[in-house]
């Protein structure tokens, strides 16, 4: 069984996802952040692609973006840093990015690889779903991937109802219309979107991303999912100050308690 299902079935509640950008804020961070991530009691985590244009994001994952293409990061060189990780890291591993590298990649190839290096789950913002199932569905069952896909408050009932359907893994329930970033709590509206979410009982798990940045926001969206997915605010931590390890765990720590 895939770990992202592994890992619902045995948590139902409270599950927090970490993302981060591969080569920031150095070419050789990644390891020691998935590392002190997984010690620190992470459950997830999300290793993102650097990508010039990327549209989902806000500003602080853009610089990171940014930063990684020019220390060198791309596809070719996060599978070979990945090669030898499920000796030591065992929760669920997701790979989030754009489709143009994963094209210019070659799909086929970039499936292989998630396969081989222990990649569970890919999150693919611009991918439509209808396009996903036509072209890409099979070849990501028979590597045993996980697409996740998004809602977001605008998303219709219909429209959430399909894409429950489509889902493998969780739904990503984008809490705001705007781009990734550190917000100050949620709105009314946020919450009763995410109640409206939760009211009609899904298929799937769903995570709440965007906007999570402490242990308040972090609990307010474990009350109406099974967990939260923080990116913004755990990359503006990061940077080549030596301390960096102690600082990671105690983020993690400050958003559990």
């Amino acid at each position: 069984m895939n770990r992202i299902n592994e890992l619902f079935e045995k948590k139902s509640g409270n599950v927090l996802s970490i993302y981060f950008t591969a080569g920031y804020p150095t070419i050789n961070s990644t390891i020691e952040i998935l590392k002190t991530l997984v010690s620190a009691g992470t459950d997830m985590i999300e290793i993102g692609v650097p990508f010039s244009d990327p549209l989902a994001d806000g500003p602080v994952i853009q610089k990171s973006n940014l930063s990684a293409l020019k220390n060198g990061m791309n596809l070719k060189l996060l599978f070979s840093q990945l090669q030898n990780i499920r000796r030591e890291i065992n929760i669920p591993l997701l790979i989030m990015s754009y489709i143009n590298p994963i094209l210019q990649f070659g799909m086929e190839e970039f499936c292989g690889k998630c396969e081989k290096t222990g990649i569970d789950g890919v999150i693919l913002p611009d991918l439509p779903p209808e396009v996903y199932m036509e072209e890409y569905s099979a070849l990501f069952q028979s590597h045993h991937l996980n697409n996740i896909l998004l809602i977001s408050p605008q998303t219709t009932a219909e429209r959430i109802r399909e894409i429950d359907k489509l889902s493998t893994g969780f739904v990503y329930v984008v809490s705001s219309s705007s781009t990734t970033g550190v917000k100050n709590g949620f709105s009314k509206e946020q919450l009763e979107y995410f109640l409206r979410v939760r009211n009609m009982k899904l298929h799937n798990p769903g995570l709440i991303g965007f906007g999570i940045s402490d242990h308040e926001t972090y609990e307010l969206a474990c009350k109406y999912s099974n967990g939260a997915i923080i990116g913004s605010t755990f990359i503006k931590m990061l940077d080549n100050d030596p301390g960096r390890i102690d600082r990671i765990r105690d983020f993690i720590s400050s958003i559990r308690t």
